[in-house]
């Protein structure tokens, strides 16, 4: 074979390689999706009417009602799920959360050794049955910014539940209200 013939086929190679080159590049510009602004799907959910004429429908209970009745025996099932980042006996020390053991009444973000973010430690207060319900409802609707990236239970019986368990967790737990014994303020408990 010849160096002419040699050119024609490697010219004829390097064309088809020029030419798929050009068809892909322009295919990206031509036939690719837009990118969104914001990545997702945007979920539209039907507003629901009150019932009965305009009835509005009946308020959350409060925790403090919720606890009267709630059962540390059903919370202990429901605190599995936070074992996962959190340990629940006296002096194991933090996981990826802190220690919860006497939480009921303890100052937010007080455990020594731990590394709270800046939204938790300027939450302050302390974490009383309220304060607790608010946050195990939606931890980052509670305190924006915290890293706690847990979704919250919506359960309002599991939440009294596991509230009235973590208030087992203490040498002094705080006494939950009862039907004769109106909710008081938790006291605040030495670290």
């Amino acid at each position: 074979m010849n160096s002419f013939e040699i050119n024609k086929i490697l010219g004829a190679v390097l064309g088809t390689c020029l030419f798929l080159l050009a068809v892909h590049i322009a295919s990206g510009a031509i036939f690719s999706p837009p990118v969104p602004a914001k990545p997702g799907y945007e979920v539209t959910v039907k507003e629901e009417q009150p019932a009965k004429g305009g009835e509005a429908a009946p308020a959350a209970q409060p925790i403090e009602t919720l606890l009267a009745s709630a059962s540390a025996e059903h919370g202990a099932q429901v605190a599995k799920q936070c074992t996962i980042c959190h340990n629940l006996q006296e002096g194991q020390g933090p996981k990826v959360g802190p220690d919860l053991y006497g939480v009921v009444g303890r100052q937010v973000a007080s455990v020594t050794g731990f590394n709270y973010t800046a939204a938790l430690k300027a939450k302050g207060g302390t974490w009383t049955f309220g304060a607790l319900n608010a946050w195990l409802t939606n931890p980052r609707a509670d305190v924006p910014g915290t890293a706690m990236t847990f979704a919250g239970i919506a359960n309002e019986k599991q939440r009294a539940d596991l509230i009235a368990y973590l208030d087992t967790l203490s040498k002094s737990p705080v006494p939950l209200p009862t039907a004769t014994n109106p909710p008081a303020a938790a006291p605040a408990k030495p670290q």
